[in-house]
């Protein structure tokens, strides 16, 4: 039914877009006063201004209720962005006996004659020579 709607909308803007503009402005009536070309319409001077400006009038109202329409559909829709996505489900809390963390026990390391005196000298020491 979206689709059909949808196609439905584009036909319609369409022909309103068309309607506006085989329509005469405002300041083309003062030209067929005098007989400036309102003659050789289909419609007559002023026959034309009111078939046209109706039908525009009558397209612009499906407009709106075809719009009005998708965007019924567009919210009520079964279809949403996660509708392919399978969502984790939530896992049974469980209450186990703790376990104690590991711990590494810790490495011995050289320290080089610059780094321990390095040290020193921030500790306010002097400096030990090796």
């Amino acid at each position: 039914m979206y689709t059909v709607l949808l196609v439905v909308q584009i036909i319609i803007c369409i022909v309103l877009v068309g309607l506006v503009l085989i329509q005469k402005g405002q300041g083309a009536d003062i030209g067929a006063v005098f007989g400036g070309g309102g003659s050789q319409t289909i419609f007559g001077a002023r026959g034309a201004g009111n078939f046209l400006s109706h039908t525009t009038a009558v397209i612009g109202a499906l407009f709106f209720l075809n719009s009005l329409g998708l965007a019924y559909l567009s919210d009520h829709s079964s279809s949403s962005v996660f509708s392919g996505i399978a969502l984790p489900s939530k896992a049974p809390v469980t209450t186990s006996v703790p376990v104690a963390p590991i711990v590494a026990a810790p490495a011995q390391s050289v320290a080089s004659p610059v780094t321990s005196a390095a040290s020193s000298v921030v500790a306010g020491k002097a400096p030990v020579k090796p």
